[in-house]
């Protein structure tokens, strides 16, 4: 068993070394043209779980333009984010974990007081001063009770979209912390015009205007960042358009799972509409375009909600592999054809976009991400070994992961109402096809003709090769050993077994005590978790039921 052998100091040190020899001389100097750097369209979904695309091998809900997207480029198959809304989307806009940012704990409520801390620079800043627009579509929640917190005094350019962390789909109303408000914006301004029409689709309208009326001497950075496939308000949890659902009519029995998959469809549907107004602007053939979920699905009614992370144990808001490994891919003319395995997580967006965009990321300071943007254009083994899933004193969980070891411990089930520990498997949906019969679909996306249009072509063969490469299965040689990480931390090979079923840590006793001394050298480091107290000054009836920024006003 090799010993665990980690200085964060020494590997921190090194990586700049090879960054800067592999940035090189112009790209270093920061001197690149505008013209010349890629526009950056992030595509985020909402708790969407890793069964729920057909890239991962579900033929349950097709996702053909985001197949043809991730098989044209790589599949991220080792992607980490944190198991919650608030916290993985600090990670990806700073490139720190969520402990060195005060959001390990919970999601920011619609009456928090605070919110990402304002002395963070974020991604939006670093690319305004790379000389790119900046935009942001849809869902925020990382903080409002000040204007300061809001998106246009963060660093971008323009938000069209909402604040808390989630909404009715066609009344953009948000239920949270008890009270009931509207909640959408035009910039600084309530946008009551976008009452009645469907999140997806005027996410999806305003992201191809901005693509359409985008400077063409001037690179963008656009963030669409959708409300689905997340619930909505309790009252009416699961909504799609009527259409979207009667797709599914025949083939999927439960209700709830076809609205589900009809969200889903639609923002494949959304995906397509990007790419395919990229390629009629002639940006696509400059361009680097991610498509993730913050975070791990919640099936069966959790959260209301009908995800699917098969076949990966636990759901969102926990640390099993189901809450934090997601489904992930990025298409640039640089990156062809392969599915990833090199470990990533959420903080290694913002060195790796920086470094795609022409930015030496020596100039970005102490941050825990690592880019691995040569990684993903040359193959070069990924320079990340290790990360930390969470650490959270507060609710006494923590997981860590070093090569293809994890441990795990504490109180796992975060919600102390909810009497099910979610700590199984879910979400498993036979189905009587197959992904291969889906090649059809792909080859015939928006996305794959808009690709196509600037030379790149998918193949049925390399599709269906992508296919069985990004499918993981659970390895049913291994025989179970059980797993109680609330009364002991428990320790998992996830390369070997990724669904989590065969605890170790009675074999590896000094593995584990390695383990669990580097969570202590983590913790070590944590900042205080922000202000998350209630504050009823901020409740949407003091304000014309409206979600506002409250602190600005008292």
């Amino acid at each position: 068993m090799p010993k665990l052998n980690y200085n964060s100091k020494v590997v921190f040190a090194v990586r700049n070394v090879l960054l800067l020899l592999s940035v090189g001389e112009v790209v270093g100097s920061m001197s690149v043209s505008s013209s010349l750097r890629p526009n950056i369209i992030f595509i985020l979904a909402d708790d969407a779980g890793w069964n729920d695309f057909s890239f991962h091998g579900s033929a349950q809900i097709p996702t053909p333009n985001i197949d043809a997207l991730a098989f044209s480029g790589a599949v991220l198959n080792n992607y980490y984010t944190s198991p919650l809304c608030t916290p993985s989307r600090g990670a990806i806009v700073t490139g720190k974990h969520p402990i060195h940012i005060g959001l390990q704990h919970y999601v920011i409520r619609g009456d928090t007081a605070s919110g990402l801390p304002l002395s963070e620079k974020i991604l939006p800043e670093y690319m305004k001063e790379l000389g790119y627009s900046t935009h942001l579509v849809g869902k925020w929640h990382l903080g409002h009770a000040e204007r300061v917190y809001s998106p246009t005094y963060r660093g971008f350019d323009s938000h069209y979209g909402y604040w808390l962390g989630n909404q009715d789909y066609y009344d953009h109303t948000s239920t949270d912390a008890g009270y009931w408000g509207y909640d959408f914006r035009n910039n600084m301004t309530i946008e009551r015009p976008a009452f009645g029409e469907y999140n997806t689709d005027i996410f999806t309208q305003e992201s191809v205007r901005i693509i359409q009326q985008q400077e063409t001497d001037k690179p963008l950075f656009l963030m669409v960042t959708h409300t689905a496939p997340h619930s909505g308000n309790e009252y009416n949890p699961l909504q799609a358009p009527q259409e979207n659902i009667d797709k599914f009519q025949d083939s999927i029995e439960d209700e709830n799972r076809r609205v589900y998959a009809a969200m889903v469809d639609k923002l494949d549907e959304s995906v397509g509409r990007i790419v395919a107004a990229l390629g009629e602007k002639g940006m696509l053939n400059n361009s680097v375009v991610i498509f993730a979920s913050d975070n791990g699905g919640a099936p069966e009614g959790y959260n209301l909600n009908y995800g699917s992370n098969w076949p990966l144990r636990g759901v969102k808001n926990t640390l099993w592999e189901g809450g934090t490994r997601v489904a992930a891919c990025i298409w640039s003319p640089n990156i062809m054809n392969r599915v990833s395995s090199d470990m990533m997580h959420a903080s290694d967006w913002l060195p790796t976009l920086y470094e795609a965009a022409g930015g030496n990321v020596t100039n970005l300071g102490q941050i825990d991400g690592l880019s691995l943007w040569n990684t993903l254009t040359t193959g070069e083994s990924s320079p990340r070994h290790e990360f930390l899933y969470n650490l959270d004193d507060i609710y006494n969980n923590s997981a860590v992961r070093f090569e293809s070891w994890k441990l795990i411990q504490g109180n796992i089930s975060t919600l102390d109402f909810d009497p099910i520990p979610w700590d199984g498997w879910y979400g498993h949906y036979p189905y009587n096809t197959t992904v291969a019969d889906l090649v059809p679909q792909i080859l015939g996306s928006r996305v794959a003709t808009a690709l196509q249009s600037i030379g790149f072509s998918l193949e049925t063969d390399t599709v269906k090769r992508l296919q069985e490469a990004a499918d993981i299965k659970c390895n049913e040689t291994l025989p179970e050993i059980a797993c109680n990480p609330y009364a002991e931390p428990c320790l998992f090979n996830i390369v070997e077994d990724p669904c989590e079923k065969r605890n170790l840590a009675g074999e590896e006793s000094t593995l584990v005590a390695q383990l669990l001394a580097l969570l202590n050298s983590y913790n070590s480091t944590a900042r205080e978790v922000i202000d998350l107290s209630h504050n009823p000054e901020a409740a949407p009836y003091n304000w014309d039921y409206v979600w506002t920024n409250w602190k600005d006003y008292l």
